[in-house]
């Protein structure tokens, strides 16, 4: 089920709503409630997929009781950690890697080993982690083990962060899971936060992604000089709004329930730096593999070499993380040689004091980062940047181009508008102590988010391209 859905809109949510706060007050009965809708809403388009979900959940709670029992004992409790890594990551491989794994055997090995055909359970990137989240914050003891697990099948799969993140962590939210506060005000910014991040989806990535489709599209050594930097732009415009949309959503559908997720992204394009900007992006992911691998690895306070280590050991994992194919083992590498080339040379401080000289850095990196990350392959990844630079003999413009240019001025113009920190300046400027105004600024707010909602549902009804990227992770 989506989010930016018709159906989600105007009949799973209200219902789920009326019968939250209609029926009781009683946590407890909220949170079965929740659970109930949340495997409903997994279910929806692929129900089998929902008996993986139900096996992870289970056998986190078995690997959290069990942490538990042995807590005073060190090697124990250490074998059943591994056991639900290894089961965590198991499953998380068999269904995600076991094609790209044969494939790649035959590939390289002249095999002729038989290639099964998997389909991958959506969101399975994300509930395996949320499950090493938990058992590992038990083992820490930085949260407490649930002992009913139905609390541990609702942190798994509550439905706003089930499907594409953000990846939010068992000692975030463990209190709000046995005890939370809802409240108005809070539910009229969950329901603002929500507008902003479908209207982020729906008119501005949606639209985007039919022309970098288009560009991804064509043979990528004869596409037009122009086309190609056309359709790597609107792909990093795309995956941007895509994604913190959807972040946007979720944690304003949390917000409704009394749950408070963490940020998942912060204007990343400002980055002036490839290490901001991961501090930027995809923020739940980042910090995850710093406190779950980075630091248990030694971190920075070890040797230079072993430091490279694991920054090498974070980026091939963020790499794989992202799919089974080489293009996203080489884009995880790719960051993974700029990080360490701005923290063990003079480059990342030459950055920080030469902001404009390293925004245009970043930028580019970036770009040339997510063409890696959305071709097919890497020699295609490579011929549609020589393209881009007219190396394969491709023309400048072509009619394809101008076309798409003159049609899509205005979108690339509000598009790159809204990547900057607009909403925060007007907040600065029309922000007053004068009630009247106050008022007058709330009234204007009121109108355009439900001009964005109303456009939104426009588009959804005309039933355009509505796919998440993320979904496919």
């Amino acid at each position: 089920m989506l989010f930016s859905s018709t159906f989600f809109l105007f009949i799973f949510l209200p219902i789920l709503l009326v019968l939250y706060f209609g029926l009781t007050r009683k946590q407890t009965s909220r949170n079965y409630l929740l659970l109930l809708a949340s495997l409903i809403f997994y279910a929806w388009g692929e129900p089998v997929f929902v008996l993986i979900m139900l096996l992870c959940i289970g056998m986190t709670y078995i690997f959290g009781l069990l942490i538990e029992r042995y807590r005073g004992c060190a090697k124990k409790s250490k074998w059943t950690l591994i056991a639900m890594v290894t089961f965590n990551l198991g499953l998380l491989g068999i269904f995600k890697y076991t094609g790209f794994l044969l494939e790649s055997l035959n590939s390289g090995l002249g095999l002729s080993l038989p290639v099964p055909s998997i389909t991958l359970p959506i969101g399975i990137s994300f509930f395996t982690f949320q499950s090493i989240s938990y058992v590992v914050d038990v083992y820490r003891q930085t949260g407490e083990t649930l002992r009913n697990p139905l609390d541990v099948g609702l942190y798994i799969s509550f439905f706003p962060q089930l499907i594409a993140g953000p990846i939010v962590r068992y000692e975030t939210i463990a209190a709000e899971i046995k005890e939370r506060r809802e409240n108005e005000d809070d539910f009229a910014k969950g329901i603002s936060r929500f507008i902003i991040g479908m209207a982020k989806k729906v008119i501005l990535a949606n639209q985007f992604a039919l022309i970098a489709d288009k560009a991804f599209a064509l043979d990528p050594s004869s596409i037009s000089v122009s086309f190609a930097w056309l359709g790597a732009i609107s792909y990093m415009l795309q995956i941007f709004f895509d994604f913190s949309g959807y972040s946007d959503m979720a944690i304003g559908l949390g917000m409704l329930f009394g749950f408070r997720f963490n940020e998942n992204f912060n204007r990343p394009y400002l980055s002036k730096s490839v290490s901001e900007f991961w501090r930027r992006w995809h923020i739940s992911l980042g910090s995850w593999f710093r406190d779950y691998v980075y630091i248990p690895l030694g971190g920075s306070r070890t040797t230079k070499w072993k430091h490279a280590r694991n920054i090498f050991v974070v980026w091939l994992l963020t790499g794989i993380w992202h799919g089974a194919n080489w293009t996203f083992i080489a884009w995880g590498l790719y960051y993974g040689i700029l990080l360490m080339l701005e923290k063990f040379t003079g480059f990342g401080k030459f950055l920080e004091y030469s902001k404009i000289v390293g925004h245009l850095y970043t930028v580019f990196i970036v770009l040339f980062g997510w063409i890696l990350f959305r071709a097919d392959s890497l020699s295609s990844a490579f011929i549609y940047m020589q393209s881009m630079f007219g190396l394969n003999d491709n023309i400048a413009l072509g009619s394809l181009a101008s076309l798409y240019i003159k049609e899509n001025v205005i979108l690339m113009i509000i598009g790159i508008l809204a990547c900057l920190p607009i909403t925060f300046y007007l907040k600065g400027l029309f922000k007053g102590e004068n009630v009247w105004v106050n008022t007058v600024n709330h009234i204007i707010g009121m109108v355009i988010l439900s001009t964005l909602f109303m456009i939104s549902v426009s588009y959804l009804v005309k039933g355009a391209y509505n796919p998440f990227i993320y979904f496919n992770f």
